[in-house]
Parts: structure tokens; C-alpha cells; sequence
């Protein structure tokens, strides 16, 4: 990944995003490569090899010879300062919550054809709620949404936990939500996303997709610096609103050490027109990593990977936000008879 590369994705902004991010991913020479190792700009260091001290420069760690006249490591008597990650295992979720921002750092889910088959869970009987596991100062509130112009946004959406009412009430706890913008992306093009990762489970018996916001920089057109800007909304300003967001997803052909289709997609937090193809928010997993300060498969064997969409058609379908609704709502119960428990 050069540093073109990612300043192009960077340069995708949330108001022309969607444009330039098709436009500079749409004539990327070759589409069809498995990448086999991470491309590294040539001043980064390899993230399987320990960088080394500038020549000359001081020693990283003291000597043994060192006896410091100080402590630095005392400030820990008094309490750790963090970062803390707030690591959130749940039925649909895990997570990672970023105190910050009050926006996941990413969320983790798991589908596959079984439990989207399942339907006990009735999006009707949810409700967005705060999490009360994360301390009070650091919550995301309900009343940071109220009258923002934008949409709380589900990372992991509902309707890939109707197995369980309980797992779709999960899913609307504000750790999993980050405004998005509603008309064109949360309701539309976001939403087609999700979808297309629901129809891999017709070829991959279990599908895992990590989910989550980046803020990246745009260059200024005045002086030509380039500089992270978000808006924040609440009273006060609590809840960062992220100008793109990211979906990587593992794909899993269901055999012990078996192949795993790999696919990342960044799409700004803006209207994208329905007709964009899904293609061109595809980016290596890589441009993710450098622009999240994640890593998401380090355990994963290059023998063991397979490029996503050059096994499957990636494209989306487009269905209307009222039809989508009705999915997420429970089988119509018959006079007479008693809801399934």
C-alpha cells in the first residue's frame, strides 16, 4: 500500500467520497490478484519484522548498566490512564468501544445459514438503549441523536440476529451504532451492503464480518495541507460522526484449515446513488489497517487466503427501505393461536 494509494482513499471525503472513491478504485490496473503479502510504503517498517533504532540514535530500552534517578512507571500507583478497549463479548456482538469518539473502534459478528434462517427475534419489540458497561462519562447518550440529522447506524444490523430477540436487542445498544448519514446510506447503499453479506452465506457456510468508523484526512484546497476533520454532535459535543466507514469480512468454506475469501470495502458517510457498483469501494485490507490502526488477520496463513470478490460477483441488490422493515418483523400470527416462544 503506497502512500498515494492511501491518501486517494483518504482524499474520499464525506460530502464527494463516493465519487473519487469509485473513481480512483474502478481503474486500479489489476482487480483480480490474491495479494500474498502486505505492500509496505518503502519508509515503513515491515509489521513482521521489528524496526530497528536509527543508526547512531539512542538505545530504545536502558542497559543494565542504567540506574535512572527516576521512575516514570509510579504514575501507575495511582490508576492505569489507558486507553482502555472496553472489549464487549455478547450473543451478536463483540465489540471494542473507543471512550474518545463514543463510536465502537470496530464491531465483530458471525452469520451463517442457519442462524439466518432462524426467526424468533421481532425488530418492533427493540429499542435503542445505552450501554450501561460503559462508564457514564465516556456513554454515547440517547440524547446526543436527538434532532442531529443523523441516523443511529448499526454496525452489526438486526436483521443478521433474528435468531433470538435477546441477540437483536443487542444489536441496538448505542456501542453498536455511529451516526450515519439516513437518506442514500443508512437506509439505502449501507444497507445493500449488509445485504450482499447475508447472500454469501448461499456459497460460504459461515461468514464473519468485522464492522466499524474511520475519520480520515481530506487535503485542504486553500493550502493544500491535509487535515482530519469530523463534525461531533450532542450538548455537549460527545458522539464523533466518522466520514467513512468499513466493512472486512472472512468468508469461511467450512473446513478445518480450509480456504477463507477475504474482502475489506470503505464507503464515505454520505448519499452514494445505488447504481455505484459495490466494486469500487472494494481496498486491500491493508489501506484499512494503516487508516484504523487495526490488524485483522494476522493469524490468517497466506496459503489460506482467497480474494473475495474473485470468487463471487460482488454487487449489490437493491431493495426499498420499507420492504427491508418488514423482514425484520416477526411472522404474522394466525387468530387463534399463540406466538412462537
Amino acid at each position: 500500500m503506497s502512500k498515494t494509494t492511501l491518501a486517494i482513499i483518504a482524499a474520499a471525503s464525506a460530502a464527494t467520497g463516493a465519487a473519487a472513491t469509485a473513481a480512483f478504485f474502478s481503474s486500479r490496473p489489476d482487480r483480480s490478484a490474491v495479494p500474498t503479502s502486505p505492500s509496505i510504503p518503502i519508509d515503513a517498517p515491515s509489521r513482521t519484522s521489528p524496526s530497528s533504532p536509527a543508526p547512531g540514535g539512542p538505545s530504545p530500552l536502558p542497559t543494565k548498566s542504567t540506574v535512572p534517578p527516576v521512575n516514570p512507571s509510579g504514575l501507575l500507583q495511582y490508576g492505569f490512564p489507558g486507553p482502555v478497549a472496553d472489549l464487549h463479548p455478547g450473543l451478536s456482538t463483540t465489540s471494542s468501544y473507543d471512550r474518545r469518539t463514543r463510536n465502537p473502534h470496530w464491531v465483530a459478528e458471525h452469520i451463517t445459514p442457519t442462524s439466518l434462517a432462524l426467526n424468533a427475534g421481532d425488530r418492533k419489540h427493540s429499542y435503542f438503549a445505552e450501554d450501561a458497561s460503559i462508564p457514564e462519562k465516556f456513554r454515547a447518550k440517547l440524547h446526543d441523536y436527538f434532532r442531529s440529522g443523523y441516523d443511529r447506524g448499526h454496525q452489526v444490523p438486526a436483521a443478521d440476529a433474528k435468531w433470538s430477540q435477546e441477540a437483536m436487542d443487542q444489536t441496538f445498544l448505542l456501542t453498536n451504532m455511529c451516526p450515519q448519514v439516513g437518506d442514500g446510506f443508512n437506509r439505502d447503499y449501507w444497507a445493500h451492503l449488509e445485504d450482499f453479506c447475508r447472500r454469501l452465506t448461499n456459497k460460504y457456510p459461515s461468514v464473519r464480518i468485522v464492522t466499524g468508523p474511520l475519520y480520515l484526512p481530506r487535503r485542504d484546497p486553500v493550502d493544500n495541507k491535509w487535515r482530519v476533520s469530523y463534525e461531533v454532535i450532542g450538548n455537549p459535543p460527545n458522539v464523533a460522526v466518522p466520514t467513512h466507514f468499513y466493512k472486512v469480512i472472512f468468508a469461511e468454506d467450512g473446513k478445518t484449515g480450509g480456504n477463507v475469501s477475504l474482502g475489506a470495502f470503505v464507503l464515505p458517510n454520505a448519499e452514494i446513488a445505488s447504481s455505484q457498483p459495490l466494486v469500487d469501494f472494494e481496498v486491500p485490507i491493508e489501506a484499512v489497517e494503516r487508516a484504523s490502526g487495526l490488524e485483522f488477520a494476522t493469524k490468517l496463513p497466506v496459503q489460506r487466503r482467497k480474494r473475495l470478490c474473485s470468487e463471487i460477483n460482488c454487487s449489490i441488490l437493491i431493495r426499498e427501505y420499507a420492504e427491508r422493515q418488514k423482514d425484520l418483523q416477526g411472522p404474522p400470527v394466525k387468530k387463534g393461536l399463540s406466538p412462537p416462544m
